[in-house]
């Protein structure tokens, strides 16, 4: 069962509810910041795949909420990457609860760039840039920047932590959105954690609001520095995780 039936009550006043109760920006500006974004999706929508989810409720549910749940583990202040970033989720429902933050976007899709260009100035968010570029190759540029990276629906946790760790400062942490294979996915990333000096420190389910989906968050910390020859090129991190 996906989405239950609150007595009509809808997702934009879950959303709003859920702001509330996480101390959270909660203002109309804030909520309609939400309904613009999920109008720009559904026009670029139409043009290439961004989502396959473009039901209102079930958008304010699995992409609006549940990146906003992830906001908890980032420090105030901290310059944020997001791995991968898509149609802007999570980055941008943090940039708009979060003003606090600042979050660079890479994706390796232009026409998916373009989108989140878009979306940034149409909601004049000052906090967000999006880079059409590689995550390894942004790797290379801005190695050990950041304070925190987030992950969501981007790729198993073997292949995640060769992307994230090396953009990340030692103690920096990657938040990664999993789902409910979590622990398989710590477990086959062993090996991977070991040779890029991450460890898992903290693991949590959640579930979304209005519904029986568990989604998970596995928060990883940066221990000591990568090495240099990590990230591997040519898709290896894909092809042949670690």
């Amino acid at each position: 069962m996906p989405i239950q039936d609150e007595g009509g009550i809808t997702m934009r006043s879950v959303l709003c509810r859920e702001l509330e109760r996480l101390s959270l920006p909660a203002d109309e500006d804030i909520i309609e910041k939400f309904e613009e974004y999920y109008s720009l999706l559904i026009e670029w929508n139409e043009k290439f795949n961004l989502t396959a989810i473009t039901d209102r409720n079930e958008v304010y549910l699995k992409h609006f909420i549940d990146s906003i749940y992830g906001e908890k583990y980032i420090e105030k202040g901290s310059i944020v990457v997001d791995i991968g970033a898509g149609a802007g989720f999570p980055s941008i429902p943090l940039c708009i609860v979060r003003e606090d933050i600042k979050i660079d976007m890479y994706d390796s899709l232009l026409k998916r760039v373009g989108f989140l260009r878009e979306v940034a100035e149409k909601l004049e968010l000052d906090n967000v840039t999006a880079t059409h570029m590689r995550i390894e190759d942004a790797a290379l540029k801005n190695r050990n920047r950041y304070d925190v990276a987030v992950a969501r629906a981007v790729a198993p946790l073997p292949t995640l932590v060769e992307y994230a760790l090396p953009l990340l400062k030692v103690g920096g942490t990657l938040v990664a959105y999993k789902g409910s294979n979590y622990k398989e996915e710590i477990s086959a990333a062993k090996n991977a954690l070991k040779l890029l000096n991450g460890e898992v420190i903290a693991a949590e389910e959640v579930v979304l609001p209005s519904s029986d989906i568990t989604h998970s968050f596995v928060i990883i910390k940066k221990c000591r520095d990568t090495d240099k020859k990590y990230p591997r090129g040519k898709n290896k991190p894909r092809l042949e995780p670690l």
